[in-house]
């Protein structure tokens, strides 16, 4: 009796019997059609993909010792290379080298495992109430208190105690779920500081502190993008009252980690973490062309706020191919306006250590002012932005 207590004890893992995709997520019957096209090109082009990573290969050397060197030498053909997709089986080292977190794991030997066993963090109840919510339908992700589920948890942990400043944000789990799938725990944690630190980009660790500062003024910049590049939209926006936070939120503090399709997600890491965080700007303005023609229909009837919100969430299915979406998104050329924004947002915050919910909005279009605090909070991708700490 007690020994078939013990059994019905046991946590229960993934369901065997149902088949997973590719990257290691089950299926669903959208899936199941996505992957077959994909089979089908891998079959046909596998020649060809097999040229590519030997192509890889030589670049990066042995465990990455020619990377630097060829960098400097061949910037250009890198950044084509990365832009066109990064070969799964190298994805993860690649990660590592253009991020700058393989230099931080080499010079901060055992820092990690000291985070993990010795210390303890304020937001352990948090991270553990979260995880399972962290790409639920991902098998390494599935198993209660399994090998994924302990790997996530002391990731985010480890962050938390290091950073005490933003300790944990629920978002964070979707980045650190991503890079578990292509890395250890220790090379998932160093590359998460290396972005949020600044280790080759800007520092994005505002995208988890207090008030999140930083999504306030990417939010600002990316209003003003799409009033610059697609203008009708844009004020078609301000005349329904459509913010940025209520559809874009998510965008930036998950980098598309967060319910995009996975393919898609990839493509745009390969190219953030080489060129920053404008492919985030353009890969936005990008799906917002794509969905243009649904958003300001030809028989000038404009949609109305709810079935705009719809078009923002659920974008056509060409906006799904990474080979369509991603040279259209490096069509929109925004790092000097991006600049010229950033100062023109910190010029609105001057005098101010600690700006307030009121003077972001001040930044945002008038229309759209009184709609920052009240209906963006509504926003289920925003809800998820609530810091745990």
């Amino acid at each position: 009796m007690d020994k078939k207590k013990e059994v019905n004890d046991i946590e229960p893992g993934p369901d065997s019997s149902r088949s997973v995709d590719r990257f290691g997520f089950i299926k669903t019957e959208q899936s199941n059609s996505q992957e077959g096209v994909l089979k089908s090109r891998s079959t046909h082009e596998r020649g060809r993909e097999e040229r590519r990573i030997r192509k890889w290969r030589k670049m990066i050397g042995t465990g990455g010792s020619d990377w630097k060197h060829y960098c400097r030498r061949n910037p250009h053909v890198v950044k084509r290379r990365i832009r066109k997709g990064i070969p799964d089986c190298l994805r993860g080292l690649v990660w590592q080298l253009i991020s700058g977190s393989r230099d931080l794991l080499l010079m901060n030997p055992g820092v990690y495992e000291t985070l993990v066993i010795y210390e303890t963090s304020t937001s352990e109840l948090e991270i553990i109430r979260d995880i399972s919510r962290t790409f639920p339908s991902h098998v390494f992700f599935q198993q209660r208190h399994g090998p994924g589920q302990r790997s996530l948890y002391n990731v985010l942990k480890a962050y938390s105690v290091y950073d005490r400043d933003v300790g944990y944000v629920q978002g964070m789990g979707f980045i650190a779920g991503l890079l578990l799938l292509y890395m250890s725990e220790e090379d998932a944690f160093w590359l998460i500081v290396a972005l949020l630190k600044g280790a080759v980009h800007a520092p994005m660790e505002g995208l988890y502190q207090a008030g999140l500062p930083l999504v306030q003024q990417y939010l600002f910049q990316f209003e003003r993008l799409v009033g610059e590049h697609m203008p009708k939209l844009g004020e078609h926006f301000i005349e329904e009252m459509i913010n940025p936070s209520m559809y874009a939120s998510q965008w930036f503090i998950t980098v598309f980690s967060y319910s995009f399709p996975f393919h898609i997600t990839l493509r745009v890491w390969d190219a953030f973490l080489y060129e920053g965080i404008k492919v985030v700007f353009q890969v936005g303005l990008a799906l917002l062309r794509f969905c243009h023609d649904d958003l300001l229909p030809f028989c000038q009837v404009k949609l109305p706020f709810e079935e705009l919100l719809h078009s923002l969430r659920n974008f056509p299915e060409e906006a799904t191919d990474p080979d369509k979406l991603l040279p259209l998104a490096f069509s929109f050329k925004v790092l000097s306006h991006l600049e010229e924004l950033e100062k023109e947002y910190r010029k609105r915050l001057e005098g101010t250590n600690h700006p307030t919910q009121a003077q972001v909005v001040s930044g945002f279009s008038p229309s759209n002012q009184n709609l920052c605090t009240g209906l963006a909070a509504r926003s289920c991708p925003t809800q998820m932005l609530v810091k745990n700490n």
